[in-house]
Formats: C-alpha cells, structure tokens, sequence
C-alpha cells in the first residue's frame, strides 16, 4: 500500500512540476506542454529494479531510476545492466518524443515513438545517426509494457543489434520507490 501511495504522489508531484511557469531570476521560462510519450516517460519517475533475460538463457540483475529535471522537460534514465551503467534522455521536440541512448555499445542511437497509450510505449530508430547494422552494434528498438496506469511493474523488450544479427531481450522491473 505504501509504494501504490508514493507511486501516487509522484505521479501528482511530477506532473504538477512540469506544468508550472518557472523562472530563473527575471527569466520566465514558460509554460512546459509534452506529447502523450513523454507523459508516458513521466510515469517512470523513480526508482526500479529487475531482471534482464538474455537470449541464451542468462539473467542478470539490473536497475534503472528515472529523474525529472530541466524544468520539466527532460527525464533522464541512469539504467545499470550487470553493473554497466548507460544513460538515456527524453525530451520533446515539436510535439515529438525524442529519445537518446548512450550505450555500452560505444553507441548513441536515437529513437522516435512509433506508439503510445497509457499502459505501453513502442521506440524505433531513428535513422540520424547513420547507424550501418551491418557492421555496427546498437539498439534498434525497445518497447515497454506497465502494469496499469500508475506502474509498479513493467516490461521492456528490446532489439540489438550485434555483429550484423539481430539478439532480442527483454527486462522486468519492480518500483523501489
């Protein structure tokens, strides 16, 4: 009952922090408006720990928090996969979810939403990077599956790709807090 109070409240706190007209001494910074992915992205505010599930059978254990900043315009995600971290931004440009990825790859792909509802998010590549999957290695995409409107679980599939193959994975998370 605890968790489903805070995961409550930060669902309240973050939506209400992105909604205000903030300032920087005498700079109004305006009001903050976001696509239906971000708030989507919003929703993960916090923090989370699992499983990844390769496909050769192994697991390891990962986590992944979720923080609001930049006035309410950018979540960035500190994701730890066996303890390598990576982080990934969200933010939105011209109404559009815009994702970047630093990889353990070396990699830094891009994805765009290919789409959303309440419960779930679809990211595909996007090709500005100029990524070749032929001989380069990165994340191709990545879909996540909530549990309900306010999460305390969810899902993420994703697909690599890996010395030109594509290796699909997926990872389940549990909120901590």
């Amino acid at each position: 009952m605890k968790r489903k109070v805070i995961a409550v409240f930060l669902i309240i706190f973050s939506s209400s922090v992105y909604s205000q007209n903030n300032r920087i001494g005498n700079t109004d910074l305006g009001a903050v408006t976001h696509s239906e992915a971000f708030l989507l992205v919003m929703k993960m505010v916090g923090d989370w720990e699992g499983k990844l599930h390769q496909p050769d059978g192994t697991i390891v254990d990962t986590s992944t928090s979720f923080k609001l900043t930049s006035n309410g315009n950018t979540v960035v995600e500190t994701l730890v996969e066996d303890g390598v971290e990576m982080i990934t931004t969200y933010s939105d440009k011209d109404g559009e979810l815009v994702v970047k990825h630093y990889c353990a790859l070396g990699t830094e792909p891009m994805f765009t939403a290919a789409s959303v509802d309440s419960t779930s998010l679809n990211l595909v590549s996007d090709p500005t990077p100029g990524y070749d999957a032929s001989t380069e290695n990165f994340v191709e995409s990545m879909k996540w599956t909530l549990d309900s409107d306010m999460p305390t679980e969810y899902r993420v599939d994703g697909a690599i790709n890996m010395d030109g193959e594509v290796i699909t994975q997926y990872s389940l998370f549990q909120r901590v807090n």
